[in-house]
């Protein structure tokens, strides 16, 4: 389990009709290598991630289906050992991902991403009709005015990634500015000026690789469209099979579910 592989239940709709609630998954911790903790001393209310990664296979692809640690509470990125999600990879380090009128976009994918008949349901309601939880997206600021349906493009950083750092920049990264800067920023929007800890902040280079992950059941999701980016270190593995399945209602073996592969497409071809 430290090294190779670990079992997840999938708890909600979130991954709908990929993934449904008592799926069973194997998470292949070789495909991005292993973590290795540095500190054993885990605080349940978040604190700071300190670990290695072991060499992996490859990179995380787009349309993986990832499962992670959480990566922020109360408005900071901190890790907590067992808060953990299961969602899709949409968008990679150095990407720009944005959504049109409810289907995702990517500047460096050109197929689908996620369950397109999802985002399809999504399209297909007024944005003025939108339920309050698809209304607003993060990271909720009047200056970047976007709903679920309709994301305004955000670069995904990539370390090494040297930026200039704008207001309209820090109202998106904020969490991650202060994480890696260790400073408490604030802005001025008329000035067009970015503080750090009082002190202006004119560029940043990251120091960390961010992904953006999203649930299949775009409708009834609690992902990255609402709570923003995963850092590398905060990814466990790549999902590769379900084990199997359990009706909760029963708690009967649902038998086409046993050893179900759901890796994609492409993911096969190079595997």
């Amino acid at each position: 389990r430290a090294f190779l592989f670990d079992q997840f239940v999938i708890p909600t709709d979130s991954m709908r009709p990929t993934l449904v609630p008592g799926d069973r998954v194997i998470v292949d911790k070789t495909i991005m290598g292993a973590r290795i903790y540095k500190d054993f001393d885990f605080n349940s209310e978040g604190g700071e991630l300190k670990c290695l990664r072991t060499r992996g296979t490859r990179r995380i692809k787009h349309n993986d289906i990832v499962v992670f640690n959480y990566p922020q509470h109360n408005w900071h990125i901190s890790f907590v050992i067992n808060n953990v999600f299961c969602k899709r990879c949409i968008a990679l380090p150095g990407d720009t991902i944005w959504s049109d009128n409810g289907y995702y976009k990517n500047n460096n994918y050109e197929g689908v991403l996620g369950v397109e008949e999802e985002q399809r349901k999504l399209s297909s309601i007024e944005e003025s009709s939108l339920p309050g939880e698809l209304a607003c997206a993060f990271p909720y600021n009047g200056h970047l005015k976007q709903t679920i349906k309709n994301l305004l493009p955000v670069y995904v950083p990539r370390k090494g990634d040297v930026v200039a750092v704008t207001p309209y920049m820090a109202a998106y990264y904020r969490m991650y500015l202060e994480w890696e800067t260790g400073k408490s920023l604030s802005w001025d929007w008329d000035k067009n000026i970015v503080y750090g800890d009082g002190k202006p902040l004119k560029r940043h280079t990251f120091q960390h690789n961010y992904y953006f992950m999203a649930g299949d059941n775009v409708m009834d999701s609690n992902d990255s469209r609402n709570w923003g980016l995963v850092p590398e270190e905060y990814i466990v593995g790549v999902v590769t099979h379900i084990s199997y399945s359990k009706d909760r209602r029963t708690d009967e073996l649902i038998s086409d579910r046993i050893c179900k592969d759901v890796t994609c497409e492409e993911d096969t071809e190079n595997l």
